[in-house]
């Protein structure tokens, strides 16, 4: 990609004051732009790192034998007032297109329920895992922290069927392990605790996957014995490690990434979801229900890895491999950093080249640092010289002079993810 070209541009502001780190950094190398509180747009940049999150987790999720499909945003209010939450969820949108009610969807059991009763008829059909990343929408009261907290988000939902609460039990283990796989991944399982939380009326707990940040809004309780927290809003049930009992406990701030819950049969009741076992039994289907938000983990990412000059980008979320950068006005590093520039493409590395003549090294270089591209090349006379060019990866100090010769080879290894 030609740095030229890029729609988006880095942008200045002068202060960080009232507003949440991943917002400032985000807005201001060019990722993303508000629309309004707690709704953006996402420009080039932000997409790519977007897709890339999404890929990891879509990846992972066809690994524990979800199938992918993808539902409507426009819920008819029926399937809403079948479970009763019209009424009692407060965060709900709701519309009225010629003179028929809707919901613009906040989750999608109302949805995915009536959908699998269609296919589901007897014990054979069952397990059944699908999974969707779409579009949500709540009325939150206070959007706010950039992409942490959001009017309209992008979320991945998985919803599991099964024939009895064993095997959602199984399953429900396997999601756990799953998620913490994308966390590695990404670069944030160290940060990240498996959170007990309510489970509401169908579950002693649901779990939560929450994220130490100081921009978090909400209070855990972490065991260091167990490596794992409890929500504050149950802390006052328990004041202990539901595995091992510890009272020894330490707050912390975090963020909530992902959740997953235990739904046994609350939604297939209300939609008569029934299934035939083997004995010929007509029986409820129970279910589980998963979710992660790629918006807030690319606002957590930018949280945990940042310095004063921007971004850091894990490598396998960041929006390009290099960044290339030639300095100098001389015909022979313009013309030798687009002979790189095409040798990159061919090899696969993906590149953002910043082929801009209007800029100084200062802002060229200050823009490299504050997109946060693993890894900077430089081409300038003083590199020529040595038929090599200057190789700095961003979350370190220490620049080396590379033989043009051994540069794809040396790229290939450090981008090994």
């Amino acid at each position: 990609m030609l740095q030229s070209k890029l729609f988006g541009k880095t942008q200045k502001f002068s202060s960080r004051e009232d507003i949440s780190i991943n917002e400032y950094f985000l807005q201001k190398a060019g990722f993303i732009t508000k629309t309004a509180a707690g709704i953006y747009s996402f420009l080039p940049l932000g997409f790519r790192v977007l897709k890339k999150i999404e890929g990891v987790i879509r990846k992972e999720m066809e690994k524990i034998g979800g199938q992918e499909i993808l539902m409507p945003a426009l819920h008819p209010k029926e399937y809403w007032k079948k479970t009763g939450r019209w009424e009692t969820m407060d965060d709900l949108y709701k519309l009225r297109v010629n003179n028929k009610e809707f919901a613009l969807g906040p989750t999608h059991e109302e949805i995915v329920v009536p959908l699998a009763k269609n296919f589901i008829q007897t014990y054979k059909d069952l397990p059944l895992y699908l999974f969707q990343i779409q579009t949500k929408f709540r009325k939150e009261k206070r959007a706010k922290s950039g992409l942490l907290r959001q009017r309209e988000f992008i979320m991945k939902d998985l919803y599991s069927f099964h024939e009895n609460e064993k095997d959602l039990d199984v399953y429900y283990e396997i999601v756990k392990k799953s998620y913490f796989e994308i966390f590695k991944k990404i670069g944030i399982k160290n940060y990240t605790y498996l959170t007990y939380a309510s489970g509401g009326s169908f579950s002693k707990y649901s779990h939560e996957f929450q994220v130490i940040t100081k921009a978090g809004e909400d209070t855990i309780f972490i065991c260091e014995k167990c490596k794992i927290a409890i929500n504050k809003e149950i802390i006052n049930e328990t004041f202990a490690c539901p595995i091992c009992g510890n009272k020894n406990l330490k707050q912390e701030k975090a963020i909530e990434i992902g959740n997953i819950f235990k739904l046994k049969t609350k939604f297939s009741e209300p939609f008569q979801l029934y299934f035939t076992d083997k004995n010929g039994e007509k029986k409820l289907v129970q279910m589980g229900c998963y979710g992660i938000g790629l918006g807030r983990l690319m606002g957590t990412i930018v949280e945990l890895f940042h310095d004063e000059a921007g971004i850091l980008w894990p490598k396998i979320v960041a929006p390009f491999d290099v960044h290339l950068i030639p300095i100098g006005t001389q015909k022979n590093i313009d013309k030798t950093a687009k002979k790189l520039y095409d040798t990159l493409q061919k090899e696969k590395i993906e590149v953002l080249y910043d082929d801009r003549k209007n800029k100084s090294v200062g802002e060229i270089l200050k823009d490299c640092d504050l997109i946060g591209i693993p890894i900077r090349i430089i081409v300038s006379e003083k590199t020529l010289k040595e038929n090599s060019v200057e190789l700095k990866e961003r979350n370190k100090k220490v620049k080396k002079l590379i033989r043009i010769s051994n540069l794809i080879k040396i790229l290939k290894n450090l981008l090994i993810l």
